[in-house]
């Protein structure tokens, strides 16, 4: 499926930390940041969990929910949550479906070879439910928390 700004994303029901199943009309009427992410704990998921951990209070004031979603199960995801003060919610998606129907998942370059994985990626969901923006392929896990408020910034 390709996502398309104005249109509805993909529904979804994944479990988070704790093994409640959240979806996304669980937040109508807020903008959603849904962010995809290979692995816990490993550097550059660190780096970007944390950026948007730092801007907490700023996306907090925004009303914006922001959400990681990666294939690790749910005690991976408390762990790294409590390693790193982690404020916003982590998902499980072990067979990648959800990934799937947002793109995160398929062929990606990895050390210059071609294989199957988790593509990190973004997608802003508004408060009408429609697909905002979508980062498709994020190139630095580092600046891309940034680049995300500076879209929200840009947003009013």
């Amino acid at each position: 499926m390709t996502l398309e700004v104005g249109k509805a994303p993909p529904a979804f029901s994944l479990p988070d930390a704790s093994g409640k199943q959240v979806t996304l009309k669980d937040f109508k009427g807020q903008d959603v940041i849904l962010y995809f992410y290979p692995k816990d704990d490993t550097p550059g998921c660190t780096t970007e969990a944390c950026g948007f951990r730092d801007a907490w209070a700023t996306l907090q004031k925004r009303g914006v929910v922001v959400i990681g979603v990666s294939p690790d199960q749910a005690e991976s995801h408390q762990k790294f949550a409590a390693k790193y003060a982690l404020p916003f919610l982590l998902l499980s998606d072990p067979d990648k479906t959800m990934m799937k129907s947002y793109g995160a998942f398929g062929e990606k370059l990895m050390y210059g070879k071609k294989v199957e994985g988790v593509i990190r990626s973004t997608v802003w969901i508004g408060a009408d439910g429609k697909l905002r923006k979508h980062w498709p392929r994020v190139q630095s896990a580092a600046e891309h928390p940034a680049k995300v408020l500076e879209a929200l910034a840009a947003d009013g």
